[in-house]
């Protein structure tokens, strides 16, 4: 088995982003798995000023540019084995556009219902399914599900959902995540502190329930990880872990591995110090999973995540000047690849030179773009069925 350590010890920048115009934060970056573009692969990302921007994975040249959303974005994902990249929108759609062509009308767009808010989404790994979650309105909290698979004789570029699962998640779902290989597999986190994990083949909802975990606070970000990704994680908007080991359900041993209220408070950063945390990263090779956070000045902390605990792993400095928002791994040749609220995406790199630009000046937009921090007490959740984490 090779070390972790190996594939992060001397990772530098070997590229940047050019400059733009138009100060904006990197929101969410995907990276296509099968489709090439050029000699690269192609990298997503999506923009606080409601654009999309396609580039390149080993220039970070700007190939092409959806614009003109209506609401704020949530994400973006390119599609496993076609041509196509989604966004979610706070506007109630998900749209889709053919990543071959240039026109900033999309290919198909995937409507919610009139008082959806979708804040979060995902595609399975067959590119069969798409799922959103919503903001809660009323006493309404969904996840809204649709067919993504599209027809050559499909004239209607509108798409209403199949179904919605609406009992299991009582206040905001801030992120959907589906299985990486299974394509049945699903597993959502909430404001509610609940972690849920559904298997969509199961025809309704409280039979497709499979685990409820509790996280004790506001879930920011969930993710698979593991051998077959039998295992679940989860960040809080107050900056705690938990993970939970999914194999170990109809067992007599515990299902949750970690469960870190505040990992500010039992990380010790060399020479600084951990603010805020982004999210998780899973390293198939090592079989390792990775916490990344950083610092208000854009420094980024790798931190390792083991059965005794997280350890400091190693930083990333001079690259970033403010808030990293969002990052991506790429497998294919062992790069980091991370975006800011400076505006910058940058290639991470073993042993790499950066020919670039120097590092860019702080950029501040609008604050509606900021996450929403929920602190909930521990007391305030209910198990909801089956099994409970």
């Amino acid at each position: 088995m090779e070390k972790i350590e190996e594939h992060f010890a001397n990772l530098s920048i070997a590229r940047r982003s050019a400059v733009t115009k138009e100060p904006t934060y990197l929101l969410d970056i995907d990276i296509s798995k099968n489709i090439q573009e050029e000699n690269g692969c192609i990298v997503a990302v999506s923009c606080s000023n409601g654009s999309i921007r396609l580039y390149n994975n080993e220039t970070l040249s700007l190939l092409r540019k959806f614009n003109g959303q209506p609401g704020l974005l949530k994400g973006v994902r390119l599609a496993n084995s076609s041509s196509h990249v989604f966004s979610a929108c706070t506007d109630g759609t998900i749209k889709c556009w053919d990543i071959r062509l240039s026109g900033e009308t999309p290919v198909q767009v995937f409507k919610g219902y009139p008082s959806n808010v979708f804040i979060s989404f995902d595609i399975n790994c067959n590119d069969h399914i798409i799922c959103a979650g919503t903001e809660k309105v009323g006493d309404d909290t969904l996840m809204v599900f649709w067919d993504a698979r599209m027809s050559s004789q499909n004239t209607c570029p509108v798409k209403a959902p199949l179904g919605v699962y609406s009992e299991t998640h009582s206040d905001d779902i801030t992120q959907v995540c589906f299985h990486p290989d299974n394509p049945n597999m699903i597993v959502s986190g909430s404001t509610d502190g609940l972690v849920n994990v559904f298997d969509i083949s199961i025809d309704n909802e409280e039979d497709a329930l499979i685990a409820t975990c509790n996280s004790g606070s506001s879930v920011s970000s969930v993710g698979w990880s593991g051998k077959e990704y039998r295992q679940i994680y989860c960040m809080t908007h107050d900056e705690g872990f938990c993970w939970w080991d999914l194999s170990n359900l109809d067992t007599d041993q515990p299902v949750t591995s970690l469960n870190i209220q505040d990992v500010r408070e039992v990380i010790n950063v060399q020479d600084g110090n951990l603010d805020y945390l982004v999210g998780g990263l899973y390293h198939e090779k090592t079989d390792q999973l990775l916490v990344v956070g950083g610092t208000n000045t854009g420094i980024i902390h790798l931190i390792n995540c083991g059965s005794s605990g997280l350890t400091y792993m190693r930083s990333l400095e001079r690259g970033h000047s403010a808030t990293v928002r969002s990052f991506c791994w790429s497998m294919q040749d062992d790069a980091l690849l991370t975006g800011g609220e400076d505006a910058q995406l940058l290639l991470w790199k073993r042993g790499a030179t950066e020919k670039t630009l120097a590092k860019k000046d702080n950029m501040k937009i609008a604050s509606s773009v900021q996450k929403r921090v929920r602190v909930h007490s521990n007391d305030s959740y209910k198990s909801k069925k089956k099994h409970s984490c």
